[in-house]
């Protein structure tokens, strides 16, 4: 492995963080295209939602539900750019944690509540269609950052544990707070 255990447990420690920071960076993708849309957009934690209860055209759905995932890829495309070009290996979790972020909703949420899935069946997909595309384009920049730094099996592992636990805090602070 190319990386050395005290920048690996560094990196680890940084999963919490990048979890919250996931989490809001998603968010921000659903509030951003509504808002650009024309919707007045109420934005927390885990859920964005138009202030008025509805879109102001029934096409912004298909829109905002986009926007969270796309974020998501973006983020992880360029951690791994920034991996790529500067050797930044920080962006190693962030990119790390997007892939758990979506596996996570997907596999334990309600498949059926997840953009994904409404994404798909506004546009007359497969149900699992999108979720499958988004999860091979994020294990993908994994497979390729993990190479770049030679990090194995075992450390994949820990990073996915790790940002489990990330994943369940982000949850239990949304439950708790509400925000």
């Amino acid at each position: 492995m190319i990386v050395d255990k005290i920048i690996l447990v560094r990196l680890y420690l940084l999963l919490i963080p990048i979890a919250y920071f996931s989490y809001l960076f998603h968010e921000f993708g659903h509030w951003i295209v509504g808002e650009i849309l024309g919707n007045d957009m109420i934005y927390s934690l885990n859920y964005v939602w138009p202030k008025a209860g509805h879109y102001i055209n029934e096409s912004h759905n298909l829109y905002v539900s986009i926007g969270g995932p796309a974020f998501t890829v973006l983020l992880a495309v360029l951690s791994l750019l920034l991996l790529e070009k500067y050797s930044i290996i920080y962006a190693y979790p962030v990119l790390f944690f997007q892939f758990v972020l979506r596996f996570f909703s997907l596999a334990f949420g309600e498949f059926s509540q997840q953009d994904e899935a409404r994404v798909a069946s506004i546009m007359g997909l497969g149900t699992f269609t999108v979720g499958i595309i988004i999860m091979i384009i994020l294990l993908l920049i994994i497979i390729r950052a993990s190479y770049k730094l030679k990090i194995d099996l075992k450390h994949i592992g820990y990073f996915f544990t790790i940002s489990i636990l990330g994943e369940l805090l982000v949850i239990a602070t949304y439950k708790i707070t509400g925000l």
